[in-house]
């Protein structure tokens, strides 16, 4: 499962469906492709709502275009896959595709395994390459800050859609609407703030155990590049089928690459995620337990970087977790510019 048949470079035909996306808008226009064509009965795919003035996250079953377009973007907030999930699957009758991050979709795939029946209804699975995901609690902090610019309170958001790396954009009762670089929010996450802890365990970056792995290609080669393009691995028959098809019917354009193209889109976060070792000896300092089954060599660099990630989190789980967001944002941008810096030594 960890070796993928092929590689691509994607994008969306219709520059409708890649208007509200994060990257390419490939998941949808594959989704929408299988639908119409009767190869899928429906998909299970992750919105985002205001609940009380809270963003949050639920997956849902769609079974339009529309539906599935109302999903488009990347939902960078803790979820509840199987306690959501598999009650769709089972109160529904059909063949879906489901979407969601590495882990999620590897739990799906141990229930495949005890219940046949469940498994049956499942028609492609689609992982969206992760680094890690975050709690709740950093989408209320940043959102809390636009309401407080914004004078209102908000109605819709939007975690990123445009090219590269994107702007968040937020909606407000009193009709303001106050958009973001994507950095706004992504500096406190890719300092690890408010970091899910079952990600610091996790190894699984590319979807190893998806039919299809899809996601951004951090190339510099592409920053200037008319249409921004979402990167595609696909493991699986069935997955290459779908996808042969969507681009025979003119709904995706993709070019096969090599591989390691897509692994080079993604040099940095990788291998820190991969790097369980190094977060598990760092966490004896930080009374934070994280299982190593790999038992890596870590180097003292590695190490360090792994210290300052779970250090943050560990912050962020504190009772001065407010503290973080009175950080000034030059300061906070110097100090991501400094953990990027060390992660990228060899």
């Amino acid at each position: 499962a960890w070796v993928s048949r092929a590689a691509y470079l994607t994008h969306a035909a219709d520059d409708s469906i890649r208007e509200q996306a994060a990257s390419g808008g490939t998941s949808s226009a594959l989704l929408v492709a299988a639908l119409e064509s009767g190869r899928i009965d429906g998909a299970i795919v992750c919105r985002t709502f205001v609940e009380e003035g809270k963003v949050r996250a639920h997956f849902v079953l769609a079974r339009t275009r529309e539906e599935i377009l109302t999903a488009r973007g990347s939902k960078y907030v803790e979820t509840r896959f199987l306690r959501e999930v598999l009650p769709i699957l089972e109160e529904n009758e059909g063949r879906f595709a489901v979407c969601g991050l590495p882990c999620d979709i590897t739990n799906l795939t141990r229930w495949e395994e005890k219940n046949q029946r469940l498994a049956g209804k499942v028609a492609l699975k689609i992982a969206f390459l992760c680094g890690h995901n975050s709690r709740k609690e950093l989408i209320d902090g940043v959102t809390c800050k636009l309401c407080k610019q914004a004078g209102g309170q908000i109605v819709d958001y939007n975690f990123r859609t445009g090219h590269w790396r994107g702007q968040l954009s937020a909606k407000f009762d009193n009709g303001r609407v106050i958009r973001k670089p994507f950095s706004y929010f992504s500096d406190y996450r890719n300092l690890y703030f408010f970091a899910e802890r079952k990600c610091v365990a996790c190894i699984d970056h590319f979807g190893y155990d998806s039919d299809i792995s899809m996601g951004d290609v951090w190339l510099y080669a592409l920053r200037d590049a008319p249409i921004k393009h979402t990167g595609v691995l696909v493991r699986s028959e069935r997955a290459a089928r779908l996808l042969d098809a969507a681009v025979a019917e003119g709904c995706i354009v993709a070019e096969e690459v090599p591989r390691e193209m897509i692994l080079d889109g993604q040099t940095r976060i990788a291998p820190t995620h991969f790097n369980v070792s190094a977060r598990s000896r760092a966490g004896k300092w930080l009374g934070v337990k994280i299982p190593d089954r790999h038992n890596m060599k870590v180097g003292p660099i590695k190490w360090f970087s792994a210290f300052v990630g779970l250090a943050n989190m560990r912050w962020s789980e504190s009772g001065r977790a407010n503290l973080i967001f009175k950080i000034p944002r030059p300061v906070l941008r110097g100090y991501l510019v400094f953990k990027k810096g060390i992660e990228s030594i060899k």
